[in-house]
């Protein structure tokens, strides 16, 4: 199912039953940064859901924000995703979450289904790497790897290993970070991200691979297309839902950033898909688009 949302839509801080005496609990939002970003990337995100009534809770994976470490130190995936894994080993065993990720966030997003299914209602994939066993082929690479090879040299790289190792992180030079992540955000916010995008651990990202466990089947899943995207392309996006179809999928006319370009769409689907696809699973699954 593919829906276009061309207008945000407003929520009550509060539910209550009929009679308005048993008060629902307030849904919570567990928002996963892409590869060099960092909790602060949801600052809008996060407000608008707060003044809504949502509890929301924004990760810092290993060597992102504000985290101490360095990402030519984290060389490996369970290393780099620790902080997810442990956030979620500490929700009590009752609560279930939905849980968003950007970009490579996906691979977050997906471990976190691998091992947790059970307190995870819901699996959103916004504009992210969607693969069911992470990396383990050429095709796998082939769409969940952003290949920015047409604009040039974009890429400060890290040598963690020795430089004649293979590269350990990776940064978007200054000078191509607005043309590539955030050409359609406002410049206010690009500039921000500027000053806080850090080098992401790609060594470590490269090595996500999870078993087949069937765990991960029992969270649903929606995905979030981002028309206008320079880092995950269309086709690829398109390639990962036919791969591995979600319960839904919607389009943002937005770059690859929504929570800076179109942060008011992007908070109505999230809450849309709270509202209606939480406690689904893929077995009632519609086709997407071909």
């Amino acid at each position: 199912m593919l829906v276009k949302e061309e207008k945000a839509m407003a929520v009550s801080e509060e539910s209550a039953d009929p009679i308005g005496t048993i008060p629902l609990l307030k849904q919570h939002f567990v928002l996963v940064h892409g590869i060099g970003g960092g909790a602060w990337c949801w600052y809008k995100i996060r407000c608008l859901m707060e003044n809504s009534g949502y509890k929301v809770s924004c990760i810092d994976l290993k060597s992102a924000g504000i985290d101490q470490a360095h990402a030519d130190s984290v060389l490996s995936f369970d290393d780099y995703n620790q902080p997810l894994m442990d956030f979620l080993s500490a929700l009590p065993e009752n609560e279930q979450v939905i849980l968003v990720g950007h970009s490579a966030g996906g691979l977050s997003v997906t471990e976190a289904c691998h091992k947790f299914a059970n307190k995870i209602g819901l699996a959103v994939y916004v504009a992210a790497t969607m693969l069911k066993l992470g990396f383990w082929t050429d095709e796998d690479q082939k769409h969940g790897v952003p290949d920015l090879s047409e604009f040039g040299d974009v890429y400060q790289l890290g040598f963690g290993l020795g430089q004649d190792k293979p590269p350990t992180s990776a940064l978007v030079k200054k000078e191509f970070q607005r043309k590539i992540i955030y050409p359609l955000s406002p410049h206010e916010d690009s500039t921000l991200a500027c000053m806080l995008l850090r080098p992401g651990p790609i060594l470590a990202l490269a090595s996500a691979r999870f078993e087949e466990d069937g765990e991960v089947e029992k969270v649903g899943r929606v995905y979030i297309r981002t028309r206008h995207d320079n880092v995950v392309k269309a086709e690829q996006q398109e390639a990962m839902i036919k791969r591995w179809p979600p319960l839904s999928v919607y389009e943002l006319d937005s770059d690859h950033s929504p929570f800076f370009s179109t942060p008011f769409l992007l908070f109505g689907l999230l809450v849309k898909v709270a509202a209606f696809d939480v406690g689904c699973n893929n077995t009632f699954q519609t086709s997407p688009p071909s």
